[in-house]
């Protein structure tokens, strides 16, 4: 039997290349995700529950049974400084999974946020101390701790495959995940990207259109589309 045909803690220690992750939040989700040809990101469902938060990490991943929250307690113990928690429940749920208790066990590992597909509750508490968190739903519908799951393994969240270790950027945008390996490439790309946008920045600021700046002058007419004078006095 493979180890992800039943239900494990997979200890790990497998990380992504540190200056990349941070380079990846500085970008934030919305470069990123065209850094990396539109890829990777979460339902946008999946909602921050604050204003302002900005994190990326490496992925801890969560399996668990809808309703249950046993597995996110298992998976404490595997986080480390920096690292983000990512859940999906086996079928769908917006059960208030997660709150203040677990937020501050996982603040205490040095853990930066959670994202997760089903529900979080305490969100007002989850503000007041700072600990980030975007998740499908908000519920105060209470989980047990009675059926056994995985950590660290691959899962699909919000329609994401997730590997651990994979890098999860967050923001006020949405959520976006970028494979372990391909990290420093799409930090390379959307540092290329940005200083692009810092140059059409300035064009803008100048008065210059983007119908200019893109050629969409040329696409206009190939679609068909045509200027007309409006009469006089309409």
């Amino acid at each position: 039997m493979s180890a992800l045909s039943r239900h494990v803690v997979v200890r790990s220690s497998v990380s992504p290349d540190p200056a990349a992750v941070e380079e990846l939040r500085a970008q934030g989700v919305a470069t990123v995700h065209e850094a990396q040809g539109r890829r990777g990101l979460l339902d946008p469902r999946v909602q921050p529950r604050q204003q302002g938060a900005a994190i990326a990490g490496r992925a801890v991943t969560v399996l668990s049974h809808p309703g249950d929250n046993l597995m996110i307690h298992a998976a404490v113990e595997q986080c480390e400084p920096g690292d983000v928690l990512v859940v999906t429940t086996t079928s769908d749920s917006t059960d208030g999974m997660f709150g203040e208790l677990l937020a501050v066990s996982l603040a205490a590992r040095g853990v930066v946020g959670l994202v997760t597909g089903a529900g979080v509750r305490d969100t007002a508490e989850l503000r007041a101390m700072g600990f980030p968190v975007w998740s499908r739903a908000v519920s105060a519908q209470g989980t047990v701790k009675n059926s056994p799951g995985s950590v660290n393994v691959p899962i699909v969240v919000a329609g994401a495959r997730v590997e651990p270790g994979d890098v999860i950027v967050a923001d006020d945008d949405g959520v976006v995940v970028v494979a372990r390996e391909e990290a420093p490439d799409v930090a390379a790309a959307g540092n290329a990207r940005r200083r692009s946008e810092e140059e059409k920045r300035a064009r803008f600021a100048a008065g210059e259109l983007g119908l200019d700046m893109y050629g969409l002058r040329a696409d206009l007419e190939r679609l068909g589309v045509t200027y007309i004078d409006a009469a006089p006095g309409s």
